[in-house]
């Protein structure tokens, strides 16, 4: 694995607008509930109570993905990193109304919970529409490179599937050269519609939405780990 120094940080707004009454309800009253532990290691049994399936979103923007996974499989465990409050607030307001009891939020970088993981642990992690971070000279804070992938290859189960999607032509580019040289990953692809097409269960991000809205094409990437 690379030098954990090299992915040590991800980047990320910390706070958008003020948040209203029942909004900083929530952050003070449900996330404390359904928080991803402070310190040390992190399994099922730790988060969940039960030994079930979990799964990883990295940056979940305002949550509708993995709100939507989360009520299509109900026993599995899913874990939300973002370290976006307006984000996080997003979440919330899907968990409550939904009553999901089997998701997990962690209001910060997605590699300090990747490390506290078990190897082999995740069945299945995600990265839809990340900042691209577009400039050369920023490349090195996507999580689309080796160190991070390398991380994440780590905590994936054999025969578990990454998911990533991208609107931006420059980080599809770079996405698809960082996983086409990394030797733990398959791309599940075999014809244009498998990556140009959005499989019927992966819910629409609302930055997915705007995207097709402003005229964007949109690429959807599964990858199994070998």
């Amino acid at each position: 694995m690379s030098d954990p120094t090299t992915i040590r940080r991800l980047y990320g707004r910390r706070q958008g607008h003020k948040l209203r009454v029942g909004q900083q309800a929530l952050v003070e009253d449900l996330l404390p509930q359904i928080a991803v532990p402070e310190t040390g290691p992190l399994d099922a049994v730790t988060l969940f109570g039960d030994d079930r399936p979990i799964e990883l979103e990295i940056g979940f923007g305002r949550g509708e993905h993995l709100a939507g996974q989360a009520a299509m499989r109900p026993d599995h465990g899913i874990i939300g990193c973002e370290p976006f409050l307006d984000g996080v607030v997003g979440l919330l307001l899907h968990v409550e109304q939904q009553d999901l009891r089997n998701v997990r939020i962690h209001m910060n970088d997605a590699l300090e919970v990747l490390e506290r993981l078990p190897d082999a642990s995740l069945s299945r992690a995600y990265l839809l529409h990340p900042d691209p971070w577009p400039k050369a000279r920023h490349a090195k804070r996507r999580f689309m490179n080796r160190g991070p992938i390398d991380l994440l290859a780590a905590k994936l189960k054999p025969g578990a599937e990454f998911r990533f999607g991208t609107d931006h032509p420059i980080y599809c580019r770079w996405a698809m050269m960082i996983m086409g040289q990394s030797p733990q990953f398959d791309w599940l692809a075999e014809r244009p519609s498998d990556f140009l097409v959005r499989p019927d269960d992966w819910p629409e991000t609302r930055y997915e939405a705007k995207a097709r809205r402003i005229g964007h094409e949109v690429w959807y990437f599964r990858y199994r780990r070998r």
